[in-house]
């Protein structure tokens, strides 16, 4: 059995560089592996530290190998990045992942379970099929348009849209076809969300966590299984800021000299839960000066001095701080800081 300290791997879809190190100083070993011949690897290697970048795969052989007694760790690739010597290979990767690993302050991605990662696929794929509805939408408003044919934004228009055009004798039939074409991916599209949008409230049915979550104002059914399935354990964040920051919601730095400048937010971390907490911020903005408590009262006396835009933003982060608090204290949000007046 091999013995090492500590192993870097760099992962890809079929061949995977190996860094190991035999003690700190002392000899390495270099490999470039195939898919099978990295299982093999490490049934003839003793447990030990193995570090991957946190990209695709990663949580999955991340999972093989605590199966296999090891002790898996992911890091984000940004901060793996510094520690890349000369030039970039996957020899080179390899070894600055090995490297990054030893560091005390590096901070890693905990691993998430294969429940989690198909609670994130139906969120994912609810969000793709949600764009090429938009594309779809967008594509029959701008055919029509070209023909004096025009209805009102959003969703809820197109019916009116499609049946305007149906009645319309300026569309040539040529233009019906491309038409119906169209309608019928919108249809089938908006099927294909809702059935997406049931197994995720199936999911919402089953965990209390999320429930819990769904009490805060702003964080719906979406947001909530989103954020319980995209963080395993909130308590990897030492502060709800450090959680706002890693969703990129924190003001961006550039301070020196002992001068502090801070600009926009970050937009660093996780796209697709910053978006989620940024549209329930928005949806706070209307209803807050019906409401009374401490959130309402802060959220009216902010939309007093600054844009609306920007109070979106610091709502969002609002509530990833209460999200963060929720989910490490167990305690409920009470209710009365955003009560109907």
């Amino acid at each position: 059995m091999r013995k090492f300290i500590r192993i870097g791997v760099d992962l890809g879809k079929n061949f995977f560089q190996v860094h190991a190190l035999e003690s700190e100083g002392g000899p390495v070993f270099r490999r470039k592996v195939t898919r099978a011949g990295l299982r093999k690897f490490f049934e003839e290697t003793e447990p030990c530290l193995v570090a991957m970048e946190a990209c695709g795969s990663a949580h999955y052989w991340g999972r093989e190998l605590a199966a296999m007694g090891f002790e898996a760790r992911l890091i984000p690739p940004a901060y793996v990045k510094p520690y890349v010597k000369r030039g970039k290979n996957d020899a080179a990767d390899a070894a600055a992942i090995c490297e990054a690993a030893s560091r005390p302050d590096m901070r890693f991605v905990p691993i998430k379970s294969a429940q989690a990662q198909a609670a994130l696929a139906l969120h994912k794929s609810r969000e793709l099929l949600v764009k090429q509805r938009t594309m779809t939408v967008n594509a029959l408003r701008a055919h029509l348009a070209e023909f004096g044919v025009v209805a009102a934004k959003g969703s809820r228009h197109v019916a009116a849209l499609i049946e305007k055009a149906a009645g319309d004798a300026n569309v040539p039939a040529a233009l019906r076809a491309a038409l119906d074409a169209l309608v019928q991916l919108i249809e089938t599209l908006g099927r294909e969300i809702k059935a997406l949008e049931e197994q995720i409230a199936k999911r919402l049915a089953k965990e209390e966590t999320c429930r819990r979550l769904m009490r805060i104002p702003g964080v719906g059914k979406i947001a909530a299984t989103a954020i319980v399935a995209s963080l395993p354990d909130a308590r990897v964040f030492a502060s709800g800021r450090d959680f706002a920051a890693w969703l990129g919601l924190t003001p961006r730095q550039n301070s020196s000299g002992g001068k502090e400048r801070l600009g926009g937010v970050t937009k660093r971390g996780n796209r697709y839960l910053r978006k989620l907490l940024t549209l329930g911020g928005t949806s706070l903005l209307a209803p807050a000066h019906k409401r009374k408590g401490a959130l309402a009262d802060w959220i009216v006396a902010l939309c007093a001095r600054k844009p609306k835009r920007l109070v979106s933003l610091a709502i969002a982060n609002k509530l990833a701080r209460i999200v963060w608090a929720t989910l490490t204290s167990g305690e409920l949000f009470r209710q009365e800081n955003f009560a109907k007046a």
